[in-house]
């Protein structure tokens, strides 16, 4: 019965079952901000202690970048627009991306982003903050999006679109996901993109995020920092977690056929396993044969059973009784192919000691 031995090859997901954990996972974390909404005052109290914080440590940017983009529609415009849209189509892109030039960084990298949004949202449900511009007005802060909403597609509640306002949570804003998502898409365009332009794409895209949520008045500067310390997080936990995840996927598959086609692993699991990867099954067939040094080398066998002929040096001259030519050996009996016997000389003795 043949043998079944699994030669890893590299592992790119089935696109449809991405896309479908991505819309359960993003379906689920829409879903927890809502119900992740806490109580009014208490948003309230915790944006003030984020504000009184930032001042005490002059860190307060929030206040002169929202004075330039109210004062400014040529740049509070597109930083609304950027807010509202940027997050939904980078990050998808960078994905995609991902998914068709560098499919070995894909998974770690879904995998980090994954984690990451479900720290936000642990975040979102225990800490409930008032962005800036949903403070009074004696703080100093105005609403972009409410000012200039007649210009996009957002109403005055919120980035969502006009109408829809009321489906969003506008009190998550501790972290900032907008900064680490942004975060996220610039660590591996500077990892991976390869070209200068997709380093500084990768060095610019975080750093506009960050001024454009403080200026808009979404975020304080430390909901920005949050962020990021948020997907640093996840990355730290993004090996564990494939590990633990292949762990699982390889029981299953070895239990259940359909799941080792789904995920594209093996029946059973092999030594030295890299997460990311998948083993590919290759029919070996064990020979009876014993496994001796002919075996293993079949051109060493052939050239071992054919006979080794003497060299001939005389080219086939005869001599006279007593003649010899100098250096001559005798040569083996012509009838038989053997050395001669009896009282014949050796191959090694000259011709006059017979």
């Amino acid at each position: 019965m043949p043998q079944i031995v699994h030669a890893r090859t590299a592992h790119r997901p089935r696109w449809w079952a991405e896309l479908l954990l991505l819309v359960v996972v993003y379906g689920a974390y829409s879903a927890g901000r809502l119900l992740a909404r806490g109580d009014v005052s208490t948003a309230v109290d915790h944006g003030l202690a984020i504000l009184r914080i930032e001042k005490a440590f002059f860190l307060n940017a929030e206040h002169p970048l929202n004075r330039l983009f109210t004062s400014t529609p040529a740049i509070g415009i597109p930083a609304d627009f950027a807010y509202a849209t940027l997050h939904y189509l980078v990050t998808p892109a960078v994905l995609i991306w991902l998914f068709r030039r560098r499919p070995a960084r894909y998974r770690a990298a879904r995998t980090w982003l994954m984690l990451s949004t479900l720290l936000g949202l642990i975040g979102f449900t225990l800490l409930p903050t008032c962005p800036p511009r949903l403070l009074d007005a004696s703080y100093g802060f105005v609403d972009t999006m409410a000012q200039y909403s007649s210009y996009g597609w957002w109403g005055a509640e919120a980035s969502a679109p006009r109408g829809l306002g009321g489906m969003t949570n506008q009190y998550a804003a501790m972290p900032s996901l907008h900064v680490g998502w942004a975060l996220w898409c610039g660590v591996l365009l500077w990892r991976h993109g390869g070209t200068p332009l997709m380093r500084v794409l990768g060095i610019v895209y975080p750093l506009l995020t960050v001024i454009v949520v403080m200026g808009t008045a979404n975020h304080y500067f430390l909901d920005a920092v949050a962020g990021g310390l948020v997907m640093g997080a996840g990355a730290l936990l993004t090996a564990p977690a494939l590990r633990a995840a292949d762990r699982v996927w390889t029981r299953a598959a070895d239990r259940y056929e359909f799941v080792g086609r789904l995920a594209r692993l093996p029946l059973t699991a092999g030594p030295g396993s890299v997460p990311g990867q998948r083993r590919q099954s290759v029919e070996v067939v064990k020979s009876p044969v014993a496994k001796t040094p002919a075996a293993k080398n079949p051109g060493r066998a052939a050239v071992a059973k054919s006979p080794v002929k003497p060299p001939n040096v005389s080219d086939g001259c005869e001599t006279s009784a007593g003649e010899r030519f100098p250096g001559q050996r005798t040569r083996t009996n012509s009838s038989t192919g053997t050395p001669g016997s009896g009282g014949a000389a050796t191959d090694d003795a000259p011709a006059k000691t017979r």
